[in-house]
């Protein structure tokens, strides 16, 4: 594979991406048993998306990044999900971070990407941390959860509620950075889906982080980000969060996707035993594949529409209203547990095999179900503001 990583944002193009990232599917499929075993990705993976780019196309330019259209990135993360959701997912939330890195202050970036802007950032955004205020910044302790490729990266955004300074005001949500010599990796990372994402914990303990090492969630938000003044591309304009939950919902479109590829494969050739019918001439299972693909195209067109009529909006100068903000929340929410029912109507469908560890279906069966864990792909919570905005209530804002 060339390595277009160091070549200059004017002359790689997402079309060139997504093309890399469609050639590597036949190789993720073929690695995911092992990397499934070892709970990590396989180091050539990982060198093979940073070779490609991959890594930049959130980055800022000024940083070697290709400052993309958030649209070429969830192209790239679908598409990877065919061949490997874990693959996907970690591409998705380690991608993410230079997206939100752009946001902090210019030195924050300094420190990270001053001496190799190749450089990586694991997260758990959790809200869990202590948080003591001392002069310059913070110290910050706690045990974290869920670090997806965490093994890989040499920094971490971490969650953590600052206590108010004042008596009954209100706590401050915040990321924390922090350098990889202050915090430890907790390999506690043994479920039945997602399996090679690596999602090991973070122990910190008493770290200190300078002020300008934090990000405020109210910034994020409204926009008022710290990182403004040095990376002003229409790109930073979008809402943090509106960026975010997609990194980890859209894997199980492109996975769903992989699926049903593999389903279709087995249901081409496949006669039951018991009945001496073939699959292909079975309307249920003609159904669920109409069914299903239909939903796959469905959920990229919604995707692509939604990020192009924010861009439209930041690129006009104009905020994107808020009950858009919440629609667009609330149907990235919807995508891994509509994605999960489809994939488990295609199961029992193919008969006994399917449940098989060396199933082609089973792996991602079980990728995509895991996905429904994660809080972003809650459609309740959401859902609960969205329906109050529709019935006329009024709504509180939320990550959005």
């Amino acid at each position: 594979m060339a390595n277009v990583a160091s070549l200059p944002a004017a002359v790689v193009s997402p079309e060139s991406l997504l093309d890399t990232a469609r050639a590597m599917i036949p190789s993720l499929k073929a690695r995911s048993a092992d990397a499934a075993a070892q709970r990590r990705l396989p180091p050539q993976t990982l060198r093979e998306m940073q070779d490609a780019g991959f890594f930049r196309v959130f980055q800022p330019r000024r940083w070697g990044g290709y400052e993309m259209d958030p649209r070429a990135f969830f192209d790239i993360q679908m598409a990877l999900a065919e061949g490997c959701m874990s693959t996907a997912w970690v591409y998705g939330v380690v991608g993410v971070h230079p997206f939100q890195l752009a946001l902090f202050d210019g030195r924050a970036q300094e420190d990270v990407w001053g001496k190799n802007d190749a450089t990586l950032i694991s997260s758990s955004y959790q809200p869990i941390g202590k948080v003591e205020r001392v002069d310059g910044g913070f110290l910050l302790s706690g045990r974290w959860g869920f670090s997806s490729g965490c093994d890989y990266c040499d920094w971490t955004f971490l969650g953590a509620l600052v206590p108010p300074e004042e008596p009954g005001g209100a706590p401050d949500m915040r990321t924390f950075l922090l350098p990889r010599r202050d915090y430890k990796i907790i390999e506690d990372w043994n479920v039945f889906g997602l399996q090679a994402t690596g999602s090991h914990g973070i122990l910190v303990e008493r770290a200190f982080v300078p002020e300008y090492r934090t990000h405020r969630a109210v910034d994020g938000f409204a926009g008022t980000n710290p990182g403004r003044a040095m990376n002003g591309g229409i790109l930073y304009k979008l809402p943090w969060a509106q960026v975010f939950v997609r990194a980890v919902s859209s894997a199980a479109i492109g996975a769903l996707q992989g699926a049903l590829d593999a389903y279709a494969s087995i249901a081409a050739r496949r006669v039951s035993t018991n009945t001496g019918k073939a699959t292909k001439l079975d309307q249920h299972a003609l159904n669920a594949a109409a069914r299903t693909q239909c939903a796959v195209l469905e959920m990229r067109t919604v995707l692509q529409r939604n990020f192009a009529e924010m861009m439209a909006c930041v690129q006009a100068g104009q905020d994107i209203p808020m009950p858009e903000r919440v629609r667009y929340r609330y149907e990235s929410a919807q995508v891994a547990r509509r994605c999960a029912d489809l994939c488990d109507e295609l199961m029992p469908l193919l008969g006994g095999r399917a449940i098989y560890m060396d199933s082609p279906v089973v792996r991602f069966w079980l990728d995509i179900n895991a996905a429904r864990a994660h809080v972003a792909n809650d459609p309740a919570i959401i859902g609960t503001s969205l329906g109050a905005m529709y019935l006329g209530e009024p709504v509180q804002e939320f990550f959005v």
